[in-house]
């Protein structure tokens, strides 16, 4: 460590007022007392450094030494981050509990990655060949699920001067690369500061989804790889459930999980039960491409911010490799929160409700990091940003909500009384919103059917226009409506309950493949114009709600992916009976 020491001259909660540091730059790391806790510079005045401190302040006093390490708040990237636990500025978890028991000791300093196990290294180039920045030299197995691609680092480029296969730890040498400036090692793992994004190539339009199995995201409000996504919605309202399901189910391939700030009880849900998941598609353990930061609300506030950051290079760093990462953060209020706590002690201006001027800005700076990218090796990686919100009240015209809406492009919309009635996912269909359907169009038309653009204009529009015949029945009655607006409530009704309505905890419903949304939506759109055939020919409604079919449409959900194309056979076969049906006789 280099000798940078000062003194601890004021303290306020987690912000600390160092002077005599040698030598101090915006986002230097420092060591703070005797205990050596970690904080971070966020702010100069004249002879003074003002610290945000990632852990508890307490007990520290004036004239304390303070060391600056001379370096910005880093993670340890490398192999050995999947499976990992880790807390908001990258320490292991299970091994602090190892060390010290169920609570975490202030400053405590573990390793990130395991320095003593070996990796298992082979090479992709041999001495002589040319490597750039974010060039693969080399492969090893850190999970069953995926191959750890070695990377030249960023700024780096040279000819490969020697490299070998073998087993090495992280901070051995695999290959030695000759630079401009001298021979440089290259190692398993490597450095990056969390401030700053990684770079790439170029980024790519939003024309692919991330397929979730989730029916109301995939079908009406979808989400690009490499998209952005807000989650707003009120306490008990299913924002934790949602971002399980999409940690369990999307199709990325590497899942980061960020829990900044959320209450101790549901991260240790999420510690508990995702170690014991499977992955769907594999059977092997889920955690074999999961990395969890916990970060809990009665941890010390400034560690939210770090945890995002850490949360976002980690994922970036798997997305040069040119895997699909899926970045969840639950939830960036409490991270915004602890902006307007460190900002209250720096005693800045308040903007809007307390809030920092510059909270947007921030938002927008962390979003603006996920994205589709042509990578430096020269393939294609992604960062989908999934960020839930938890507006006071569910009242989503509060500053952290509408400065996300303004970065992100896909609004789900949580409501309190959709989850009250046991309608999960409890999204509104009424009140979000993607604006990536138009930019996938052309995927859904090769992928999944030419006439998939029209059956979800449909579909919305049958919402939507149940949601205006509702406001005529509280003045006129459901009796006095004309048949094809009762039909409309009808069809509505088994778009919600039969389709949008997903149970997490069957088997078969809490995953639906695309090919399986488009037939239960297509039963459902064809019955109904079937029935409004019938509705014109003189067949009352009454007669129609007989129909045996409504109750196999219904039944599609639990109905398996090999099944599902002879069972909607059946369903079609029983629809194509309507045209023949006869008004009663009276």
């Amino acid at each position: 460590m280099i000798d940078m020491a000062g003194i601890i001259y004021r303290i306020s909660g987690p912000v600390v007022i160092a002077q005599g540091l040698d030598d101090p730059n915006m986002y230097d790391v420092v060591r703070v007392g005797e205990t050596k806790l970690v904080g971070e510079i966020i702010k100069l005045d004249g002879d003074k450094a003002i610290i945000q401190v990632y852990e508890d302040t307490s007990g520290l006093k004036p004239g304390e030494p303070v060391e600056n390490t001379g370096t910005q708040l880093s993670v340890d990237l490398g192999p050995g981050l999947l499976g990992s636990i880790y807390d908001g500025i990258q320490r292991p978890l299970d091994k602090i509990k190892e060390m010290t028991g169920d609570f975490i000791a202030r400053g405590i300093n573990v390793p990130p990655l395991d320095l003593k196990k070996k990796w298992h290294f082979v090479p992709k180039l041999k001495a002589g060949d040319e490597a750039n920045g974010g060039t693969v030299i080399g492969e090893l197995d850190e999970t069953s699920l995926i191959r750890h691609r070695v990377m030249v680092p960023p700024k780096l480029s040279g000819k490969i001067k020697s490299i070998k296969e073998g087993d090495y730890t992280v901070d051995e040498a695999v290959a030695v690369l000759s630079t401009e400036s001298g021979d440089v090692e290259i190692k398993l793992m490597q450095k990056w500061p969390v401030r700053i994004p990684r770079p790439v190539k170029d980024k790519l339009p939003p024309e692919i989804p991330l397929i979730t199995g989730q029916r109301v995201i995939d079908s009406l409000f979808p989400v690009a790889k490499g998209g952005t996504a807000a989650v707003p919605g009120p306490f008990g309202s299913g924002k934790t459930v949602i971002q399980h399901q999409l940690a369990k189910w999307s199709d990325s391939e590497i899942v980061v999980y960020v829990g900044c700030g959320e209450r101790g009880n549901e991260m240790t849900e999420i510690l508990t039960t995702f170690p014991e998941l499977k992955d769907p598609k594999s059977g092997k353990p889920i955690m074999d491409r999961t990395i969890l930061i916990a970060n809990t609300s009665n941890m010390p506030v400034a560690a939210r911010e770090a945890s995002i950051y850490t949360g976002i290079t980690i994922a970036e760093y798997y997305r040069d490799m040119g895997y699909s990462v899926a970045l969840m953060a639950d939830s960036t209020s409490r991270w915004a929160e602890a902006l307007r706590e460190i900002s209250g002690r720096l005693e800045e201006m308040p903007g809007e409700e307390g809030y920092p001027a510059y909270l947007g800005r921030k938002i927008a700076e962390f979003y603006e990091r996920a994205g589709r990218v042509h990578i430096l090796a020269g393939g294609v990686g992604s960062v989908t940003a999934i960020g839930a919100v938890s507006p006071p009240g569910g009242d989503i015209s509060e500053p952290v909500s509408q400065n996300t809406l303004r970065v992100t492009r896909v609004f789900w919309a949580l409501d309190a009384a959709l989850a009250n009635s046991k309608h999960f996912p409890s999204i509104n269909w009424l009140n979000s919103y993607s604006l990536y359907f138009e930019d996938m169009k052309k995927w859904y038309v090769e992928n999944v059917s030419k006439d998939w653009p029209e059956l979800y204009l449909r579909a919305m529009q049958t919402l939507q226009k149940e949601a205006e015949i509702n406001e005529i029945v509280q003045l006129v009655g459901y009796d006095a409506l004309p048949e094809a607006d009762k039909l409309t409530l009808d069809v509505a009704k088994s778009i919600r309950e039969d389709y949008l309505q997903q149970s997490a905890f069957d088997d078969v419903d809490t995953y639906t493949s695309m090919h399986k949304q488009y037939l239960m939506l297509s039963s459902i759109m064809e019955l109904a114009a079937e029935q409004a055939k019938s509705l014109e020919r003189g067949v009352t409604l009454e007669q129609l709600s007989k129909l045996d079919v409504r109750q196999k449409i219904a039944r599609m959900k639990y109905v398996k992916d090999g099944d599902i194309d002879a069972y909607y056979k059946d369903v079609m076969d029983s629809i194509a009976k309507i045209k023949g049906m006869q008004p009663a006789v009276k």
